[in-house]
């Protein structure tokens, strides 16, 4: 278009520089990271054995996907292995000097590094009910990370079908434990009940209950799942639609805003086709533009035996997710 003068000219000029684009104002998330699962493999046998039935966690892969911009890494485990008689038991020294190692070895390249107990609130297979121990427990863990500041403490994964206040009462007593070991900095996402997922965070009665948990430092983030297919499961490479992800993150992102929390997605996941990789970018665009109230996503899954598993993201040219998605969504975060 031919300007008719230059004032003309430089009045444009000036408000291309002072108003970027939209995509340069949204704000990249906070949190992008990967749930490192394998430790927890083996459930059937809960002691288990290492190598055989559970695996901890490759350091190279966990290289090279920080090199890919990732900085959250939510480590999954089994409550059972690691103190294998009762909540308040010992620790098992081996399983905890695993975890432990994982957690020095993140947290010493200045990344992420989310305790997470892979229990779906039970215990030896039975729903948790103790809350007393299960407080005991936390503050045992807790204990030997709090001087840790880049450790996040994750309540359980996905509890289900359990009364709801004692899915409240779990996530107070796991929040009062950690602080009453004397971990003061460290974040803590507490989970919901229904498998914590995000499009029934409203629905299934989390929001009216967990928003009255109580944290004395003000560091909590609420954490939720979502999954595209039909059911939400995670369990098939199809997606519902293009914007199935965005649809599914309405409602928990209206809750935040109105009662003033923050939230993550600690899994997410699609198979790899156009629709999913469209509904992935659609939803992280949208938890983006939301990203007062959203930290992040971290996706499900990487770790050592995962093999020819629909969501494979460790490292390796044989895993599309890693190959494929991974380059299509991390934009979204660095």
């Amino acid at each position: 278009m031919l300007l008719k003068s230059i004032f003309a000219a430089a009045a444009l000029m000036s408000a291309a520089f002072a108003a970027p684009s939209q995509e340069k104002r949204q704000s990249k998330l906070k949190w992008f990271g990967i749930n490192e699962s394998g430790a927890e493999f083996g459930e059937k046998n809960f002691t288990g054995v290492y190598g055989k039935e559970f695996i901890w966690y490759d350091f190279k892969a966990i290289d090279q996907s920080i090199a890919q911009g990732m900085n959250m890494f939510r480590l999954n485990f089994l409550m059972e292995r690691l103190t294998p008689k009762t909540l308040t038991g010992a620790f098992d020294p081996a399983y905890l000097g695993n975890l432990t190692e994982q957690v020095k070895y993140i947290t010493g390249k200045g990344k992420y590094a989310m305790i997470q107990p892979h229990n779906y609130g039970r215990f030896y297979g039975n729903i948790i009910t103790d809350t007393a121990g299960f407080k005991t427990w936390w503050q045992n863990v807790a204990a030997i990370y709090k001087d840790n500041d880049l450790v996040v403490f994750d309540t359980n994964n996905e509890y289900h079908d359990m009364d709801q206040q004692l899915v409240f009462n779990l996530n107070q007593a796991a929040i009062d434990g950690v602080r009453a070991a004397g971990a003061k900095k460290q974040y803590i996402t507490p989970e919901g009940n229904s498998w914590t997922g995000a499009w029934t965070w409203v629905s299934s009665g989390n929001g009216a209950s967990l928003i009255n948990l109580k944290d004395p430092e003000n560091k909590l983030i609420y954490q939720m799942h979502q999954y595209l297919d039909t059911d939400g499961s995670g369990t098939s490479a199809n997606c519902v639609s293009a914007t199935i992800f965005k649809e599914r993150l309405q409602a928990a992102t209206k809750w935040l805003k109105d009662n003033k929390k923050q939230g993550v997605i600690g899994e997410f996941a699609a198979g790899n086709n156009a629709q999913c990789i469209s509904a992935l970018k659609d939803g992280l665009s949208y938890l983006q533009q939301n990203s007062d109230v959203w930290w992040g996503a971290i996706w499900w899954a990487a770790g050592p035996w995962w093999g020819d598993y629909i969501y494979n993201m460790e490292p390796s040219t044989a895993n599309p997710a890693w190959t494929t998605i991974l380059p299509a969504i991390k934009s979204y975060f660095v």
